[in-house]
């Protein structure tokens, strides 16, 4: 699995855990709905790390709560 499969599924994750729709972490996050869907929608596959952060800030959890996941952990190097 790539980097920006597990950012979007961890992103859909939260979203489904805390019943957000992408509105309403638009708004409690203040990053656009439509560079939400372009993560989701894998059109910006490098989503920078202060939007990463404004997201969280819209979730309440730390950027390292984003990423302490199995996931994540399991990643496979980007460069070969």
């Amino acid at each position: 699995m790539d980097t920006c499969t597990a950012v979007k599924n961890r992103l859909l994750q939260l979203l489904g855990e805390r019943n957000m729709s992408i509105h309403r972490l638009a708004m409690e996050s203040a990053v656009p709905p439509s560079s939400i869907k372009n993560i989701l929608y894998g059109k910006s596959q490098n989503p920078g790390i202060v939007t990463l952060k404004m997201l969280c800030d819209g979730f309440g959890i730390s950027l390292i709560d984003f990423f302490d996941t199995e996931e994540f952990r399991k990643l496979e190097q980007e460069i070969k």
